[in-house]
């Protein structure tokens, strides 16, 4: 004889031939049930109960010590997202450390080194037949074209000597440096990643500290790619 629990599971469109995955995603169009499903659940099994045959004391603390569980594992289960967030995050120890020091950094203005010569990166989302890189003054000049050739999806550095298409030299900057990239398929997602000192810290509430960065104002840490 089936349970008053089986009966309601019944009512919602569950039965015991159904694999467990599939009832579930039938009822409640999801793969997993979380508190407000299970209580849902509890309640539905309560109000359809046959009143000559109540669901049994140790049923019902059973699923009780079930509901529980569920509850104190969620709860679990976000503090140690929590904590692995935290561990994963770059500390305001971490940030106060990296004044002095240049950051590679998504952003379109770089200032050369003291020979000239420029060192930047590209980030390519997918694998690129072809990737050109082109370096204007702060007034919108060409300065240079740099052919990268093909490149794989991930991130690509590179080197400019600082010199124009003429061969003379291009100044001291600062200058804008674009991506084009593309594959077979057209364009390819892209950004042009930067050389930046870091000037100072700026702490904040969440947690992720702001870098002043020159030619490109305050940048969050998340965003650094690489400290050097």
């Amino acid at each position: 004889m089936a349970t008053s629990f089986d009966n309601t599971m019944a009512d919602l469109g569950i039965t015991r031939s159904s694999s467990a995955s599939q009832a579930l995603a039938n009822a409640t169009g999801k793969s997993t049930l979380g508190q407000e499903d299970f209580l849902t659940l509890m309640t539905a099994q309560m109000q359809n109960q046959d009143p000559f045959d109540p669901i049994d004391n140790t049923q019902m603390v059973s699923q009780m010590a079930q509901f529980s569980s569920l509850s104190g594992q969620e709860e679990m289960n976000s503090t140690l997202q929590a904590i692995a967030a935290k561990l994963g995050a770059t500390s305001s120890v971490d940030a106060l450390g990296w004044v002095g020091k240049t950051v590679l950094t998504e952003g379109d203005t770089a200032y050369p080194l003291s020979d000239g010569s420029l060192q930047a990166a590209v980030e390519l989302d997918e694998d690129a037949t072809d990737v050109t890189v082109v370096i204007q003054d702060a007034d919108g000049k060409l300065m240079r074209r740099v052919s990268l050739g093909p490149q794989e999806a991930g991130t690509a550095q590179f080197v400019w000597d600082g010199t124009t298409e003429d061969g003379e030299s291009a100044g001291t900057g600062p200058f804008t440096i674009t991506t084009q990239a593309e594959n077979a398929d057209g364009d390819v997602a892209s950004r042009t990643l930067v050389w930046a000192p870091v000037n100072s810290v700026q702490m904040t509430n969440d947690g992720d500290p702001l870098l002043s960065l020159p030619g490109l104002g305050q940048v969050p840490a998340s965003a650094v790619r690489s400290v050097g």
